[in-house]
């Protein structure tokens, strides 16, 4: 939902083929909005999907808009702000902020940008003018929209940094106005480090597993459930003792749990502490899972299967795969290891990272899915772990309903289920893999009621 919020006052690059484009993008955005306004790309983009195969200088973004504070933002690691936000911000130019450091050309000279961390960046952004709830309501209805353009029929949201309880008015309110065009299934993520537990006791007293209708509903907790557990590839006895008592209080109660986790080398950690809860509540009926780990081994997939625990999968490595090539070398071949998944009976759910670090555009992911080719060309994922065409379509639909207990309502075409559907551009079965990122809907139908029409469609809605 982070995305919907911000998207009438963000910039996004999605498309975006040169740093032309980009520059053209910030001016129109400049244009439309009062003056002083903040321009603000929030990532989705890559370097490498610009011709030049570089990322824009300050001098180019100055130059589009020399009067407007710009923030720039590549994927969670990298930031150029101008020297009007640096102003804004109250950002010293001989003294970066926490967790920051200068980025360097070969040459030893400044290159503008600033290297991060997640965390880091995301406590600067907090910063930022935060949006009207005016903007959040226009921000949502925008997104829907054209997620509804792209044939997407609903979502299951998994929070975010800085996502918290009142921001999700702007959802509720078009729920309440029956005006939502995306079914939505919405976890809690932990913002309150050190008080998760507290945080969650809190926000569920009135809001069981499941509470709300097939338009909206609460799906449990996660993506990151405790902080410190957050990336830490190394927990120590007290961070696996208070990931285990929420984890312990979420089976109880019956709330699915999903958890952000990026390393096959550590995630022994963590299903060692699902093991531990398994043995008091079983896990299987509670359908938990893991997101991202995208290089995860046979005997960790082995693991989860015996748990029942489904893999969250997305595109991420359609953005991020050149630069994983460097240091993952061979092993790129077998990531996402997807038909082994598969063959060993593990639920997966195929999506976006959207919107931070990859496109929301599920037809990217899908083309992605089957030739494995990075944004800038280079291919990774070898033909031994490429789903069919059948398969990736399975795991966007029909698998990603199984996360939110809706494969028996949605996800498939069949009596009785509800009446999602849309009608495409072209067959996904017979165009070229290399045109399917191009597809979208002609035709886009939510219960049963048209939500996106065009071409011969056109006045349907």
């Amino acid at each position: 939902m982070r995305a919907a919020l911000s998207y009438s006052v963000e910039v996004n690059w999605i498309g975006a083929a040169t740093i032309g484009e980009a520059m053209r993008r910030l001016r129109q955005a400049a244009a439309e909005r009062p003056p002083g306004a903040w321009i603000v790309v929030a990532g989705g983009w890559t370097e490498l999907q610009f011709a030049e195969k570089r990322r824009p200088t300050l001098a180019e973004v100055t130059a589009a808009v020399p009067d407007s504070a710009v923030w720039i933002q590549l994927f969670y690691n990298a930031l150029l702000v101008t020297p009007k936000a640096r102003l804004a911000l109250d950002i010293a130019p001989d003294r970066l902020p926490a967790g920051f450091s200068i980025e360097r050309d070969a040459a030893g000279a400044s290159t503008d940008w600033w290297a991060c961390n997640i965390v880091a960046l995301s406590a600067v952004f907090d910063r930022l003018p935060k949006p009207t709830f005016a903007d959040n309501v226009a921000g949502t209805r925008q997104f829907f929209s054209e997620l509804n353009r792209l044939a997407v029929t609903g979502v299951i949201d998994p929070g975010g940094f800085s996502l918290t309880a009142p921001q999700y008015a702007a959802l509720f309110q078009l729920w309440r106005e029956k005006a939502q065009t995306v079914r939505v299934a919405y976890s809690l993520f932990a913002q309150n480090g050190g008080a998760e537990l507290a945080e969650y006791r809190n926000l569920t007293q009135l809001l069981p597993m499941g509470f709300g209708d097939d338009m909206l509903k609460f799906n449990g907790i996660g993506e990151r459930v405790t902080i410190a557990l957050y990336n830490n590839n190394a927990p120590d006895a007290k961070v696996r003792a208070d990931f285990v008592e929420i984890a312990r209080w979420a089976a109880r109660r019956g709330l699915t749990l999903t958890i952000h986790w990026q390393e096959d080398a550590s995630v022994h950690h963590l299903l060692d502490m699902f093991d531990e809860v398994d043995r008091e509540t079983p896990l299987a009926p509670l359908r938990w899972s893991i997101a991202h780990l995208d290089n995860a081994s046979p005997q960790t997939l082995g693991r989860m299967k015996k748990l029942g625990i489904g893999w969250t999968m997305q595109d991420a490595m359609y953005m991020g795969g050149d630069r994983l090539a460097s240091v993952a070398g061979a092993d790129l071949r077998h990531m996402p290891p997807i038909v082994t998944a598969l063959r060993m009976g593990v639920p997966v759910g195929a999506g976006t990272d959207a919107h931070r670090v990859a496109s929301y555009n599920p037809f990217v992911a899908l083309q992605w899915l089957l030739d494995g080719k990075t944004v800038g060309g280079r291919s990774t994922r070898g033909a031994d772990e490429t789903p069919t065409r059948e398969q990736a379509l399975r795991m966007y639909t029909l698998g990603s309903a199984w996360f939110s207990f809706d494969e028996g309502r949605r996800g498939s075409l069949e009596v009785g289920k509800l009446a999602d559907f849309a009608v495409l551009d072209r067959d996904l079965f017979t165009v070229p893999i290399e045109e399917i990122g191009a597809a979208s809907s002609l035709l886009t139908v939510v219960d049963g009621r048209p939500v996106y029409a065009s071409g011969p469609f056109v006045g349907q809605r």
